[in-house]
């Protein structure tokens, strides 16, 4: 990668990480890899916004020195202190020690616990500071909780670029810079994945934060995240797409996600989905043992229905699908309408397991319960489950 413009004056600076498949530890996999994006600015005081992982210094130093030499940078925003966009603060700190640092007062908090240093000159600001480099005036716009405490944005007006950090992100490693130069579906799935494994817990907070935003009547030709693609086309299919999710909003489709030990439970699941597509409603159907959870986040992002199946074992749920519904409980998912089933050996509390660990996300129905194998009236109830349950969907 170099320095790619997006803008006059305006440069792409961050680095592609196109090996990593983990991220957040191991909560989320990134198929298609990560960016990590920072911003260089060329003005009377040449600015850089916001850092790479640590790691990856070389070459985002390298990509800053394809524009100038990076000791000349005066202005640094910080727009988040999470590693990943974080990294390389010790560096810019120590090559540009008479730069001037703005942040929120939680972020200078933060990088001083993270890495032990501070910046010479730092200035904590608030929604509605600003600080002009020249031709340019930059806007700092609080987005706490979008998803830290110490999140902000930063808008340009003279570019019309909003700078959003994990806003508007996605995991999407590519030597592409803007949303139209890739494919649209395989932009939208990573923007889709992002938001149910990143943002979704805090969707009240971000639709409070766009209804806020659209009252500063901003002018945005760009938007500018700090992972994946720069938004230049696709910018209001993005933003009915978070208007959508944001107020915990669902289509009419369903999820089943379950994990059986002898495939008794997985027969349930079968008969369920079978159930459901009788009545021409939409459903996948989700191992949860085979089926990576980021990919099933983001496809229970916009449902309206969730159904759960686990066997019993030992008084409790299965442990994969355990950890996974632990997971799916901080979505603080709304609106949605849910079953439990599963089959049993001997007391079949698994069921129950189920709701008592995500019954704050969904109003559960009548659960389905089958001891051992099931006969073929048990697997006609499963289906004749499936097909109400899908009724229930289409009437609300």
């Amino acid at each position: 990668m170099s320095a790619r413009i997006i803008k006059e004056n305006v440069y792409s600076v961050g680095a592609i990480d196109w090996d990593e498949r983990h991220f957040h530890g191991y909560t989320y996999v990134t198929k298609r890899g990560v960016t990590y994006n920072s911003y260089l600015i060329m003005d009377e005081k040449i600015t850089l916004i916001d850092t790479v992982r640590d790691g990856f210094q070389k070459e985002w130093l390298g990509n800053i020195k394809a524009v100038t030499d990076p000791s000349k940078i005066e202005v640094v925003i910080i727009n988040h202190i999470e590693p990943d966009h974080s990294g390389g603060f010790p560096e810019i700190v120590k090559l540009c020690p008479n730069a001037q640092f703005y942040g929120t007062e939680k972020a200078r908090a933060g990088l001083l616990k993270y890495y032990g240093v501070q910046a010479k000159n730092w200035t904590s600001v608030k929604s509605g500071a600003s600080v002009n480099i020249g031709k340019r005036t930059l806007d700092f716009i609080d987005a706490a909780m979008l998803h830290w405490p110490d999140n902000m944005f930063t808008y340009s007006a003279y570019d019309k670029i909003l700078f959003s950090n994990d806003g508007f992100g996605q995991h999407y490693a590519t030597d592409k810079v803007f949303d139209d130069e890739v494919d649209y579906a395989a932009f939208m799935d990573e923007l889709q994945k992002y938001y149910a494994n990143i943002l979704w817990p805090f969707s009240q907070v971000l639709a409070a934060k766009l209804a806020a935003i659209a009252k500063l009547n901003l002018q945005i030709e760009l938007i500018a995240p700090s992972h994946g693609l720069v938004l230049r086309k696709y910018i209001p299919e993005v933003m009915e797409k978070y208007l959508f999710w944001s107020k915990n909003s669902t289509v009419n489709k369903i999820a089943v996600v379950f994990e059986t030990m002898w495939k008794s439970t997985e027969a349930m699941a079968k008969k369920i989905v079978e159930g459901i597509a009788s009545e021409g409603v939409d459903a996948v159907l989700f191992d949860v043992t085979k089926t990576d959870r980021t990919d099933i986040a983001a496809y229970m992002l916009d449902a309206k229905g969730f159904i759960f199946g686990s066997s019993t074992h030992d008084g409790e749920m299965l442990p994969v699908i355990a950890g996974f519904l632990h997971f799916l409980k901080g979505s603080k998912a709304k609106n949605r309408k849910a079953f439990a089933f599963g089959s049993y050996g001997w007391s079949g509390e698994a069921v129950q397991d189920i709701q008592d660990t995500v019954g704050n996300i969904a109003e559960f129905g009548e659960p389905v319960k089958v001891v051992f194998a099931s006969t073929q009236e048990e697997l006609d109830k499963c289906f004749q489950a499936g097909k109400e349950f899908a009724k229930k969907i289409k009437a609300t």
